[in-house]
């Protein structure tokens, strides 16, 4: 059983601790009670455990902003459709036979490829998520769980009458979950069903999470059904008028993007491997980032990504903007790294508690080993974690001090297992 009052103490680690612009330094933490008491050089306590980190990068542990975990179930299918409507329309009969089985170890199967690659904290927009609270309590991560919205004002009823209780009831007062509401998009869901989840979000203080101009389609069509461009419509319906992270944002012109950066409780989050395998188009990051908006990172889904790896999401975001901005300078790597750290903990409104490594805050942080071939020489750190960093890297991982991966091995989950139940579940989805 895991002890909450152990204290641990890091030493001689390079700390990147996302506090301020591009400051590294070699030092120590000092953990106690699962958060950060100190943060220094040459820090001497008594500690339960004392790890030496010498030749170890820490720095906070990641956010995945944007994810829908159980797809995992969908890696490697359907991978050639002509774009995202075509392969959605492949994707929807496979998730009708989804059930509470399949959900539960997809999550497991989810949590551990996250845990490797460094990331803690995740958002998901799925099914029956009763089963990823109770997964992601066993697996000792943190989480903002989607209650999943489509369809018309009845069913949107039915959801939170019946569905909201019941993932609440799986979180059971958890600090390391909360339910927020997440309408998948304005192509799936009616107005006032965006309306009755702003209405939710308001009188139970959470935020909403949903996919926003993914496709120059989802635009296109929205000019033609509603008369305007989507952020546009969700402004009309009173979306921004509650805290929500909005998933893609690939296609907002300049109007929308201004618009969206006065409404300083928004965040986008980025998807670049998505974008570029469903042929969606490249986000313009730097111009949301230069209007002020708060940017994340995500990986989504497993079946349009092919990975949950945050750290070939980092990687990826980085070579990305740097080609489509024609300028390396575009997202210099600590740009990149507070997309991935302080700036989704924000966009989830948990930037009091994670995405930095500071005192009071909870102890969620990623040791990377640069003792390897591909992180030799370090020379600077931050681009060694952006541009040179493998997930066969990521060393030890904590979550609110409780270790999650030591040496590279999952200290909370049983992989082999997991992965084992995972196939069986598939083919037995095959055959439904």
């Amino acid at each position: 059983m895991y002890n909450h009052g152990m204290s641990t103490l890091i030493k001689n680690a390079e700390i990147i601790p996302m506090t301020e612009r591009d400051f590294h330094f070699c030092g120590d933490i000092l953990i106690e009670d699962g958060r950060i008491k100190t943060v220094g050089s040459g820090i001497e306590a008594e500690a339960d455990e004392v790890i030496d980190a010498s030749g170890m990068i820490a720095l906070p542990s990641f956010v995945n902003s944007h994810t829908h975990t159980s797809m995992v179930l969908m890696r490697n299918y359907k991978d050639t459709c002509e774009e995202l409507m075509s392969w959605l329309s492949e994707i929807f009969p496979i998730e009708d036979k989804l059930q509470d089985n399949d959900i539960y170890w997809a999550s497991k199967l989810a949590c551990a490829e996250l845990i490797q690659s460094g990331c803690t904290t995740f958002a998901d927009m799925y099914f029956m998520v009763w089963n990823t609270a109770k997964v992601v309590k066993e697996a000792g991560m943190r989480a903002v769980l989607g209650l999943s919205i489509s369809g018309d004002a009845e069913e949107t009823k039915k959801a939170i009458r019946e569905k909201a209780p019941r993932i609440e009831d799986a979180i059971g007062g958890s600090d390391l979950l909360r339910l927020d509401i997440a309408p998948h998009a304005i192509y799936t869901c009616t107005a006032e069903t965006y309306e009755l989840s702003v209405e939710w979000a308001k009188e139970n203080n959470r935020y909403l999470h949903t996919h926003l101009s993914e496709t120059m389609t989802e635009v296109n069509d929205s000019l033609k059904n509603f008369g305007m461009r989507p952020a546009k419509y969700m402004e009309k319906l009173g979306v921004f008028s509650v805290p929500c992270y909005l998933a893609h944002c690939v296609h907002l012109d300049d109007e929308e993007a201004e618009m969206l950066s006065s409404y300083r409780t928004s965040s986008i989050v980025h998807n670049p491997t998505s974008n570029m395998k469903l042929a969606s188009g490249i986000a313009p990051v730097r111009k949301y980032r230069q209007l002020g908006i708060n940017v994340a990172l995500g990986t989504d889904g497993a079946s349009s990504n092919n990975n949950l790896s945050m750290i070939k999401e980092i990687n990826t975001a980085a070579l990305l903007s740097t080609v489509s901005n024609m300028t390396p300078s575009a997202a210099r790597p600590y740009d990149i790294l507070e997309m991935a750290t302080i700036n989704g903990a924000k966009a989830l409104g948990l930037g009091d508690r994670t995405g930095t490594i500071e005192e009071g805050k909870d102890a969620d942080i990623v040791l990377i080993n640069t003792a390897d071939v591909n992180m030799t020489p370090v020379n600077d750190p931050l681009s060694a974690v952006v541009f040179a960093c493998d997930r066969k890297n990521v060393d030890t991982v904590f979550c609110r001090g409780r270790k999650l991966l030591e040496h590279g091995v999952l200290t909370t989950l049983d992989k082999e297992e997991i992965m084992a139940r995972t196939r069986e579940c598939w083919q037995d989805i095959l055959r439904r």
